[in-house]
């Protein structure tokens, strides 16, 4: 019984251990990647280079993903409110619910889905066949040639893409609103513009530049300490994906009910 009881302890503080390791080595990785990347040389060409990778490449899933967000929130939001005879207000609804949440949270889990997993994946593979390695024997930081481009691509790619998501959602809702559902196109428009303040726009604004950074963080993190061997690479990308959402999820949570408390 003690032997067991020892060996349960003993497991659970290698667990602990393992954990606040991990947590620590990726925190000292992203100050190292946030270091560099305030200090010269900068690499304007390779930020370009991901900006197109992680952001124009993404536009068309967001987009489709957005329009038919968009679509349902109408449906389900007129159906809702007509119990309450308050349809005038479903453009509002529709507004809201994809500027303060659905936006950010929707366009970081599929960018996450579509170019963190790539990112994680390609750094992994760069990693087991020695390309981080060469790029050290010829005197180039990889930190600074590989992971920052990437962090600052994400930063600035997924705001961008969620005020597409946002826009191209309002269109879906307004189009199945007003021309399938018979909702009044300027009560659609009237509510929807009175709604919708400033500091919603800045919230979702601060959350899709937290999970832009969220994403990225992870996924270089992951290909960066990935396992040798194509059984590391799979693990990496797996684990960065799950890891990137649940952290999306989980700071949405905290981040609205911060901003909750700030702007209301």
């Amino acid at each position: 019984m003690f032997l067991y009881l020892y060996n349960l302890i003993s497991r659970f503080g290698t667990l602990v251990i393992d954990y606040f390791f991990a947590v620590g080595a990726a925190w000292l990785f992203i100050l190292n990647v946030l270091y560099k990347a305030v200090t010269p040389p900068y690499r304007f060409s390779l930020i370009i280079q991901q900006l197109y990778v992680i952001g124009a490449q993404s536009v068309a899933v967001v987009a489709l993903v957005g329009v038919f967000t968009g679509a349902v929130l109408a449906v389900q939001g007129e159906y809702t409110l007509a119990q309450f005879g308050a349809t005038a207000y479903t453009g509002s609804a529709i507004a809201l619910s994809l500027i303060r949440e659905l936006g950010p949270v929707l366009t970081a889990l599929m960018v996450n889905g579509r170019a963190g997993s790539a990112m994680t994946a390609e750094l992994g593979i760069m990693k087991i066949t020695e390309q981080v390695d060469a790029l050290r024997s010829m005197a180039v930081d990889p930190i600074r040639y590989l992971m920052v481009p990437r962090i600052i691509a994400g930063l600035i790619s997924v705001p961008l893409l969620t005020a597409i998501f946002n826009v191209v959602g309002i269109a879906g809702g307004y189009i199945v609103g007003v021309e399938n559902l018979g909702l009044s196109s300027g009560t659609f428009m009237s509510q929807m513009i009175q709604a919708v303040k400033d500091v919603d726009i800045i919230s979702g604004f601060v959350k899709s530049v937290v999970f832009g950074f969220t994403f990225s963080w992870v996924a270089c993190y992951k290909g960066w300490t990935c396992g040798f061997g194509a059984v590391g690479v799979n693990r990496a990308t797996t684990s960065a994906v799950v890891t990137s959402a649940v952290a999306i999820l989980v700071l949405d949570y905290f981040l609205t009910s911060i901003l909750t408390n700030i702007f209301m």
